[in-house]
C-alpha cells in the first residue's frame, strides 16, 4: 500500500490552465529534443514527445544529496567488481548454465580474459536507478521515505539528454505558471555534458587524433534524440572528433572491418578509439543465423579500442551480480580496505533474493508464491519490459518449480513509493 504526502509547495490551477500549459509544454518538448520515434507507427520522418510530468515532483533534499554522494561509490564498486574475475565467474556460473544469452556473453568474457586483455582502460557511463521507499507501513510523513536502489545500469544507459531537457522544460513551465521563485529548488542536471565529456576524455586517452568514436546501435532506434544529442554534444566539446554509427549485424558482415596485427579495430579503413554500445544487451540484437553479431562482439572485445562498456562492466550490471552483492559480507569483501564505503552503499539496498535451485532459492520462491504482490521477478535482461509483477510472479514461479531455468532469475522486494499528485503528458 502506497501513501500520499502533499508537496511542501502547493501549485493549484484549473483545468483550463492545465490544458493551455500542457499544449505549450508539448510544443516546447518537441522543439527542444524531448522526443521519441513512435513504437506503434515508426517512421524516420516523424517524432512524438516523450511522456513527461507537467511540473516537477517533490523529492526530499536529504535523499537527493545522498544519491549524488553515493554515485561515485557505486562507480567504484562497479570497477572493483568488474576487475574481480574470480567473483564474476563464481557469481555467474549458475545463471550461465540456464540462460543461453548470459552464457554467450560470459564465454566471450572468459575467452578474452584467457587470451589477455588488450585494453586496460574502461569507460563506465553508469546510470543508477533509485526510488523513494517507505520503511514504516502506513506512515504519512515524508521523513519515512528513504532512498532505495532499484538497479544499476552499466550498458546502453539512456536518457542522458532527456533528463536535462525535461529539467529545462520544468523550469519553463514553472515560470509560465508564475512560480519562477521556486526554480532555486530545482537541481541542475548536466548529465548530457558529463556523459559526453567522459566519451571525449576516453577518446583523448586513446591518443590517436585520427581515430573515430563508434556508436553501436540497434537496427531500429526509437530514442533518436537521446543518441543524436549525445553525438552533437561530443562534436561541440571537440570538433575534431568523428562519430560513426554501425549495427552489430553491419559490423559482423563488414568485409573491411577487422583487427590489425596490433589489435586496432579498423572499420572501413578508420581506426576506432572508443566503442559506445547502445545495443548488444538483448538476445534479439543477435538474431542472424550465421551468428555474425556474436563474431562482431568478440572482435570488439578483443580490440585495443576503449569499450563502453567492456564485457566485464557489462556483466557486472547483471541482475545476479547485483543480488549477490546484497548478501551478508560480500560487499564488505569488495571494499575490504574501506568498510565505511560498503556501509553507505548497503544502506540503500532493497531486498534481493537468489532463486538458485537450492534451499535458499526454494525458500525465496515459496515466499513470493504466497505473497506475489510484494515482489518483482527479474530475469538477466536489460532494456526494460522484462520484469514480472503482481499475481503473475507467483504463477510464473509455481510453473518453474524444480526447473533449473529458475536460477536465471532473481527476486526483489517491491519498493513502496509515496503517491504524489501531478499531470502526465
Amino acid at each position: 500500500m502506497s501513501t500520499r504526502f502533499e508537496p511542501c509547495v502547493s501549485i493549484e490551477f484549473d483545468s483550463c490552465t492545465v490544458d493551455e500549459i500542457a499544449t505549450l509544454a508539448k510544443d516546447w518538448a518537441l522543439l527542444h529534443g524531448c522526443c521519441l520515434r513512435s513504437r506503434q507507427n515508426f517512421s524516420t520522418e516523424s517524432v512524438e514527445f516523450a511522456p513527461f510530468l507537467l511540473i516537477p515532483s517533490v523529492f526530499p533534499k536529504k535523499e537527493f544529496d545522498k544519491a549524488v554522494e553515493l554515485q561515485t561509490l557505486f562507480n567504484e564498486m562497479t570497477h572493483r567488481v568488474a576487475n574481480n574475475r574470480q567473483f564474476l565467474e563464481s557469481t555467474l556460473a549458475a545463471a550461465s548454465t540456464v540462460d543461453p544469452f548470459t552464457a554467450r556473453l560470459f564465454q566471450i568474457y572468459k575467452t578474452v580474459q584467457e587470451e589477455g586483455v588488450t585494453q586496460t582502460i574502461d569507460l563506465g557511463l553508469i546510470r543508477n536507478d533509485f526510488m523513494l521507499g517507505a520503511d514504516c507501513p502506513n506512515c504519512m510523513s515524508p521523513c519515512c521515505f528513504q532512498l532505495k536502489q532499484v538497479e544499476i545500469n552499466t550498458v546502453a544507459s539512456g536518457f542522458a539528454s532527456l533528463g536535462p531537457s525535461v529539467s529545462c522544460l520544468h523550469r519553463f513551465v514553472m515560470q509560465e505558471l508564475s512560480h519562477g521563485d521556486k526554480l532555486q529548488q530545482l537541481p541542475e542536471n548536466n548529465a548530457l555534458e558529463s556523459l559526453c565529456g567522459g566519451i571525449v576524455k576516453a577518446w583523448e586517452m586513446y591518443n590517436q587524433p585520427l581515430a573515430v568514436i563508434l556508436f553501436v546501435e540497434s537496427e531500429v532506434t526509437h530514442i533518436v534524440s537521446d543518441q543524436r544529442l549525445q553525438e552533437f554534444e561530443i562534436r561541440r566539446q571537440n570538433p575534431n572528433v568523428k562519430v560513426i554509427h554501425r549495427t552489430l549485424t553491419q559490423l559482423g558482415r563488414g568485409a573491411a572491418d577487422a583487427l590489425d596485427a596490433e589489435k586496432k579495430l579498423i572499420i572501413d579503413g578508420q581506426e576506432v578509439a572508443v566503442i559506445y554500445f547502445r545495443s548488444g544487451y538483448a538476445p534479439d540484437q543477435y538474431m542472424s543465423a550465421d551468428g555474425c553479431e556474436w563474431d562482431a562482439r568478440l572482435m570488439m572485445e578483443r580490440s585495443k579500442a576503449i569499450k563502453c562498456p567492456s564485457l566485464s562492466y557489462h556483466l557486472t550490471g547483471t541482475k545476479k551480480v547485483q543480488q549477490v552483492l546484497t548478501n551478508p559480507g560480500v560487499l564488505e569483501r569488495i571494499f575490504d580496505d574501506d568498510p565505511v564505503k560498503a556501509a553507505k552503499i548497503r544502506n540503500v539496498f532493497t531486498g534481493l533474493y537468489s532463486l538458485d535451485l537450492d534451499e535458499e532459492g526454494d525458500r525465496a520462491a515459496e515466499m513470493a508464491i504466497q505473497n506475489p504482490e510484494r515482489y518483482v521477478l527479474k530475469p538477466q535482461r536489460e532494456g526494460g519490459g522484462n520484469n514480472v509483477y503482481g499475481k503473475e510472479v507467483g504463477q510464473v514461479l509455481a510453473k518453474m518449480k524444480g526447473d533449473p531455468v529458475r536460477a536465471g532469475y532473481i527476486l526483489m522486494d517491491v519498493i513502496q513509493p509515496p503517491l504524489l499528485r501531478n499531470w502526465m503528458k
